[in-house]
């Protein structure tokens, strides 16, 4: 009892800070919360019903309100941070690192959107057993659920809770326990009573706090004596080596370590979430969720071009600002010198430049950056449980169990999640460090991801291969690599440390491709030396999504010989590579925009009407275009159609 009263007097003094702010911040965040609560309490009932209710919201939603969901969840507390420390160390041309994942974007648009719809399932792990079939294909659907579900989303839940310590350190001084008690707590609850459905509602109002706080706050910041407006900024001397949104081509590194890699292999070879090669993880859950095929191609549309094209200036803009007023991590030592040292990151920036808000536009920002937490952390919360309850309890532990006993278990579920999340926050130390970490533990199994649906030859054992080598061959380049190296081939230093030989030293981008290289040649061996997909399974694949083309002949041709009609196996004509045209004029029209703005903001003017120029002429094509590859010639599959 006495530690439980002290640990609630170091909460509760935390907490008093919120006394000192001005009445109209505190005004601010009682609006947010009392909103967000609503929400939660007036979605619990019918959330509650059963599971289709509590992770796919009764396959009813919109397509303008998943669009509005997926980019509220992907406007993260840790991305600010997370673009902060990119722009400060490398430049805006940095930011490649996640632009690139524009092409990935699009192809799901248009090409992968309506398939994930038709597929008729709870989670987007349940297509193994749809695609697969056999003792292989569950064995993969439990394993992947693991993997997925406690590891990979535990980290990038952990990441979002480092930033929001960072965020409320900083802006509040309040320490990083109390921050995670308040913050995590407030989330769960939410999260738990509400499912899909309160988190879908509240990430529409989320989006529009959080986009307004960050305009905001960077047209604020930017007025700053000290940064001197927008013409100040642009024309102080360190800032100007870093506007540009191309890497120096004179600097072959960093052309091809932020130009090159990431448009030419990141983008179809790694596996990011949110950013899946082919879609999936939450993204195909609000696919899932729409009412209808053209729902799902609308919101993800939708998505990446908000994603893209509207958020990433104002993060920017601030970033920029933040290399005035902290200069280097000793300033920001300075500045707040109760943050742990190992959290001193320049991802920090952004949340210290957030302090040197006025009271009541700082209230805005707090409760939008809050919002930005809330809203991703609710969202892997909510489909994290759907994981484990659809895909690991209700497959392997209790398949008899009613629908009343699966909402628990999800709400149970929840609650573990976000302890285990909590508890993995304290070990981090910056967003793009964790960034990396995942970008390359998900390297090499991209390129299976897109063509699983195109080629017949790709079995269980091909994604088994693809995770057995990807994993462990980044967390060898990542933690082994070196010091094993230095002491086969290094020198031993008077301290009685080993020194690896500079040519054995690989940087990021090295360490990235030799895991791609490593990890596809490896899978792509599997797939030819095992056994394929039983011929069965493949022909109820086909049916349920008509993905069609040529890698499919053989599957077809056979199931025709034995009577299946044609209609029943592929659309009248395949709809592809019209797909991949609508692909690549979308992403010059979200890339146009978003480089249009930038023009627009360094006074840039010819280049900024050209470019806005193009990005309407593209715009206008997609539009003439849109009946034709929004729709699909099937009706969607009922939901739980392909439940196992």
């Amino acid at each position: 009892m006495g530690f439980l009263q002290t640990a609630w007097n170091n909460i509760a003094s935390n907490l008093s800070v919120m006394n000192g702010l001005p009445c109209w911040d505190k005004l601010v965040l009682i609006v947010y919360f009392g909103a967000l609560f609503f929400v939660g309490f007036w979605t619990m009932k019918k959330s509650g019903k059963d599971t289709k209710e509590y992770f796919l919201s009764g396959q009813s939603m919109s397509w303008w309100l998943l669009g509005f969901s997926l980019v509220a969840t992907t406007f993260a507390a840790d991305t600010p941070n997370f673009v902060t420390e990119l722009v400060r160390t490398k430049g805006v041309s940095a930011n490649w690192s996640w632009w690139a994942f524009l092409l990935t974007g699009m192809t799901t648009v248009f090409i992968y959107a309506k398939l994930w719809r038709r597929l008729g399932v709870m989670t987007d792990i349940e297509f193994y057993e749809v695609r697969y079939g056999g003792k292989s294909a569950s064995f993969l659907r439990g394993f992947r659920t693991l993997y997925l579900g406690l590891i990979v989303n535990t980290v990038v839940m952990a990441n979002v809770i480092l930033a929001i310590i960072k965020i409320l350190n900083t802006m509040l001084g309040i320490d990083p326990a109390t921050a995670v008690v308040f913050s995590c707590g407030v989330t769960v609850l939410f999260s738990a009573v509400g499912g899909l459905s309160a988190v879908i509602w509240a990430d529409f109002i989320l989006f529009i706090i959080a986009m307004g706080g960050a305009i905001g706050a960077a047209i604020y910041l930017l007025g700053l004596p000290e940064v001197g407006g927008l013409s100040g900024l642009l024309a102080h001397e360190e800032v100007m080596k870093m506007t540009s949104v191309l890497p120096d081509f004179s600097d072959t590194d960093a052309v091809i370590a932020l130009l090159v890699i990431p448009l030419a292999v990141q983008w179809w070879s790694v596996w990011y979430p949110g950013a899946e090669p082919g879609g999936g993880s939450f993204g195909a859950q609000r696919m899932f969720a729409a009412k209808n095929e053209s729902h799902a191609v609308g919101a993800t549309l939708f998505f990446n071009f908000c994603h893209y094209a509207v958020r990433p200036w104002p993060w920017i803009l601030v970033a920029l600002a933040s290399i005035v007023i902290y200069p280097d991590l000793a300033s920001l030592r300075e500045a707040f010198p109760n943050l742990p040292e190992h959290m001193i990151r320049d991802d920090m920036a952004y949340p210290a430049m957030l302090k040197l808000l006025p009271a009541g536009l700082f209230g805005i920002v707090l409760a939008s950056l809050f919002a930005a937490f809330m809203s991703t952390v609710a969202t892997l919360l909510n489909l994290g449980s759907s994981y484990m309850v659809n895909d690991f309890y209700h497959r392997f532990i209790n398949p008899k169990a009613s629908e009343k006993q699966l909402v628990f278990q999800g709400r149970l579920w929840t609650v573990i999640l976000m302890v285990l999340a909590c508890l993995l926050a304290f070990q981090l130390q910056s967003a793009k460090d964790n960034f990396n970490i995942i970008l390359e533990i998900g390297a090499g199994t991209g390129l299976l991801f897109l063509i699983r649906w195109f080629w017949w030859r790709i079995s269980a054992a091909s994604e088994i291969a693809a995770m057995c080598l990807a994993l462990p061959t980044a967390v060898y380049f990542r933690f082994f690599h070196v010091p094993l190296c230095a002491r086969l081939f290094g020198t031993q230093a008077e301290d009685g440390a080993w020194l690896c030989p500079d040519c054995l030293k690989f940087s990021d981008g090295t360490v990235l491709l030799l895991t791609i290289a490593i990890t596809t040649v490896g899978w792509l061996l599997v797939t030819y030396l095992t056994k394929p997909t039983d011929q069965k399974v493949l022909v109820g694949f086909l049916k349920r999504t008509k993905a069609g083309g040529p890698g499919w002949k053989r599957v077809v041709r056979a199931a025709v010989a034995e009577g299946t009609p044609v209609s029943e196996l592929q659309e009248p004509s395949w709809s592809v590579p019209l797909g991949i045209l609508c692909s690549v004029i979308g992403c010059v029209c979200v890339y146009a925009s978003l480089f249009a703005a930038g023009c627009w903001i360094y006074a840039q003017w010819i280049p900024a009407a050209a470019l806005t120029a193009v990005a309407a002429v593209c715009a206008l094509v997609l539009l003439l275009t849109w009946n034709r590859v929004s729709k699909g010639n099937t009706a969607p599959a009922a939901s739980g159609e392909g439940q196992s």
